[in-house]
């Protein structure tokens, strides 16, 4: 069996598109740093098993993670997906998972990782926004890049507008990527992701675009 374990702290809109998609998966199970997640409901509208580790039950950040860990490998997954996960992981249990744990960050990386990714586009005048899939490295928001998508930044754009066509992207290409390692469509070579059997077309993206 193909197993699937997404985690989740809040709504969990890209885990809903993840549900959604389903792929070759054949066993799914959710798990939320916190009980009062809004994700717990959808995933059992969607007949998925759930679990809660609160991270306020532990000590210290090692035995959350610890206990983590412990709930996940009861599953045996194919691959972690973090879905809104709002806990920082420790370097122990990235290497744990090294090469089957994936994030979704809402910055065209390696720009902007971190917190406030549509603030920060928007002070520094970029033209082009997007997301990105990756692997996940004990570098924050640093591991090898799987699929990005790219929107032109709106001269009236605000940081709530930026925000909402990025997430529209999010939810595009996240059950993307997850399929593709699913169907052990991706090669990752060190810190370069290749996807097997998928075709390529030369775009230019030019944000204003170009007159002539």
């Amino acid at each position: 069996m193909e197993s699937l374990v997404i985690l989740i702290s809040g709504r969990g809109s890209n885990m809903q598109s993840l549900l959604e998609a389903r792929a070759q998966i054949d066993d799914i199970t959710v798990i939320s740093s916190d009980p009062d997640a809004l994700g717990l409901e959808t995933a059992k509208r969607y007949g998925v098993n759930t679990n809660v580790i609160d991270h306020r039950s532990y000590a210290d950040r090692q035995t959350f993670d610890t206990a983590l860990a412990e709930c996940i490998d009861a599953h045996q997954p194919k691959l972690v997906a973090l879905a809104g996960f709002m806990r920082i992981l420790s370097d122990r249990f990235v290497q744990r998972y090294q090469g089957r744990l994936m994030n979704i960050h809402p910055s065209l990386l390696p720009a902007f990782p971190g917190l406030g990714t549509h603030a920060r586009a928007l002070q520094e005048g970029i033209r082009i926004h997007g997301c990105t899939v990756h692997f996940v490295t004990p570098q924050l928001d640093h591991g090898p890049i799987v699929i990005q998508a790219a929107i032109p930044v709106l001269p009236w754009d605000t940081e709530e507008t930026l925000a909402i066509r990025v997430l529209q992207q999010e939810h595009h290409i996240y059950p993307r990527a997850v399929r593709w390692f699913m169907e052990d469509r991706i090669k990752l070579i060190e810190n370069h992701v290749e996807v097997l059997d998928s075709s390529f077309c030369e775009i230019t993206l030019y944000s204003p675009g170009l007159s002539e």
